[in-house]
């Protein structure tokens, strides 16, 4: 649990859908490795080149975003606060997912929207708030190039992030960014690559809290299952 750089709250999915995940990035974040990615036919680019940008994280969709722990906190409290959470939350249910291009990137989305998801994204960020290190001068610059609107700007001086509360939308990232052309070409292969593992409906009943490496790469600390 000790000697990760920063720590984060993730929704990251089981069964099937996670392998087959985890397998097309190229790293599977609850086992601890890399794992070999499969070959499709008629990607853009390599699935190692595609990947390159979401692979440390591993599968998931980000409910607190990673932070540094903030002086006088621990790994250890940060863990204790985290299942105090959980078990505070209740189960959010989602009729499905679906593979959608975001801007210049693949990601997996809600067919839909649910008030209930963001409300617990919400809870989440605000709970475990106090045991995140304010941002570096370096991180806000580099938040700050993706040209932030206003109320952005307002969420990443209160919370360290731009995109949270009403600005949160869930999705599991699949690609980094690409041409537009390509993100499309690439959303119906990967379609098509998921459509039998993809879960209908989808139930998030767990969170787990994630720590990193000193080479970026994200690992599982503990799955908490939400007992509201």
């Amino acid at each position: 649990m000790n000697g990760f750089t920063r720590y984060g709250l993730y929704m990251v999915p089981d069964g099937e859908f996670y392998r087959a995940g985890a397998q097309w990035l190229g790293w599977d974040s609850v086992a601890g490795r890399a794992v070999p990615q499969p070959v499709l036919a008629g990607l853009p680019q390599a699935a190692q080149a595609l990947t390159a940008t979401p692979r440390k994280y591993g599968l998931h969709a980000t409910i607190k975003p990673p932070f540094r722990l903030a002086p006088g906190t621990s790994a250890e409290t940060l863990a204790e606060a985290t299942r105090h959470l959980c078990a505070s939350l209740s189960p959010v249910t989602i009729p499905a997912l679906a593979l959608r291009r975001l801007g210049g990137f693949v990601a997996a989305v809600p067919d839909g929207t649910s008030a209930a998801l963001h409300a617990l994204a919400a809870a989440s960020v605000a709970a475990l708030d106090p045991f995140r290190a304010p941002p570096s001068e370096a991180e806000l610059a580099r938040r700050r190039a993706s040209r932030l609107s206003p109320r952005q700007e307002t969420l990443l001086a209160q919370w360290g992030y731009p995109y949270v509360m009403d600005e949160f939308r869930f999705h599991i990232t699949l690609s980094g960014s690409l041409t537009h052309p390509e993100a499309d070409e690439l959303c119906a292969i990967l379609s098509a690559h998921f459509a039998a593992v993809l879960p209908r409906p989808f139930v998030i009943d767990s969170l787990c809290l994630m720590g990193e490496d000193e080479a970026g790469l994200f690992h599982l600390i503990h799955r908490y299952a939400l007992g509201g």
